[in-house]
């Protein structure tokens, strides 16, 4: 059996499961899912073959070499599997491959969750293609959910294919290209089903803990200072109006009344930002965010950030030593999900008491201009 037809069959055994354990619209969804994934595993080509042939631009050339240094500095000094992943190079018909749908309830913080027959149940659903991705989010938006819908310009699909490289990102910043690669393969040395902020959270850490060393070897100078600080003072505002929206959620006022207090917060968050930011060279990213920010936004800022912290301080605990760490990390991934919530949020209390308060606006005030908490 030829490469090419292992992998066509393996894509169409994911649909078949899914529509064993789905109506109709998942069944759809996986078939979509499946044409899109064959798209972009066609469209492979090596990166070493590509390095070595003379017509390929010097621009991509000199990405294609730099992802190759990343993934050995990957393996072999974050022990990660790489594998074959990223050892090959998709060229994308449009500008990124997937579209990832995010949705909460007008009155929760808790995203929606869809399940997969592989990876398990998840706080996203993908798609390959954007129309099908914005009929589902104006169907979850007339049922009264907030939704946020964006592009994915990169995904694992956990050592399940080797994953290629795509158009989509080879042409990122050598830092952001770093980061980005760790996440992934990070995906395929620990996953734990059902658990979507586990995953990111922990993919994300992984990453953070390693861009340092990366930098240094490569004599690339770290982030200035006042763009660290930028970026805390967002993160900051984001989980302010996070705790107050929960607070809200969770008080016994009449929706009305919820519906306006929620209004208010998020646009009180929006001034906030803008007041902020002020002087800044700002960060679109971050302004489109702000921008769209909703229960929806809010849930996904959470399901990748709020965990770091635990992970950090799990990896400080295993010696700073990256298989003690991903070894205390698969155990508890292996605890029942109560018990692994406790531990990271007991992780996380003793990385709030060890770091230094960070002062600035805050989403306490009118004029944001009182101390942060």
């Amino acid at each position: 059996m030829s490469l090419h037809a292992l992998v066509f069959r393996r894509v169409w055994i994911a649909i078949l499961l899914g529509a064993l354990l789905s109506g109709c619209e998942t069944v759809h969804f996986y078939s979509q899912a499946a044409v899109g994934q064959l798209k972009i595993l066609a469209g492979r080509k090596p990166i070493e073959r590509l390095v070595a042939d003379e017509k390929t631009a010097p621009e991509l050339r000199g990405q294609l070499q730099r992802v190759q240094s990343i993934r050995a500095y990957a393996g072999a000094e974050l022990h990660l599997p790489v594998g074959k992943a990223y050892g090959e190079f998709t060229q994308l018909e449009g500008e990124y491959p997937l579209w990832n749908l995010i949705a909460a309830p007008e009155f929760s913080l808790s995203p929606k969750r869809w399940c997969y027959p592989i990876a398990g149940c998840a706080s996203y659903r993908g798609y390959f293609d954007k129309a099908d991705a914005q009929a589902h989010a104006g169907r979850l938006r007339a049922a009264g959910y907030d939704v946020y819908l964006g592009p994915v310009p990169a995904y694992s699909t956990l050592g399940w294919f080797d994953d290629p490289v795509l158009s989509s990102f080879v042409d990122w910043k050598p830092s952001r290209l770093a980061n980005l690669l760790f996440h992934e393969l990070a995906h395929r040395r620990v996953y734990i089903a059902g658990d979507t902020r586990f995953n990111e959270s922990f993919a994300t850490a992984v990453a953070q803990i390693a861009l340092p060393d990366w930098r240094r070897r490569q004599g690339i100078p770290a982030p200035a200072q006042a763009s660290v600080a930028q970026a805390r003072k967002i993160n900051g505002l984001m989980v302010i109006a996070r705790k107050q929206l929960e607070a809200l959620y969770a008080s016994d006022k009449p929706e009305g009344v919820k519906r306006q207090e929620k209004a208010a917060t998020l646009e009180r968050l929006r001034r906030c930002y803008r007041k902020m930011s002020e002087g800044w060279t700002r960060d679109e990213r971050y302004a489109q965010m702000i921008e769209k920010t909703n229960n929806a936004t809010l849930a996904l800022v959470s399901e990748y950030q709020s965990q770091v912290p635990a992970f950090k301080v799990l990896f400080a605990d295993s010696g700073q030593d990256w298989e003690r760490f991903y070894s205390a990390v698969e155990q508890l991934g292996a605890l029942p999900k109560a018990q692994r919530k406790a531990r990271l949020a007991a992780l996380s209390k003793r990385a709030q008491t060890s770091s230094r308060k960070v002062t600035g606006p805050s989403l306490h005030s009118e004029t944001c201009m009182s101390a942060a908490n």
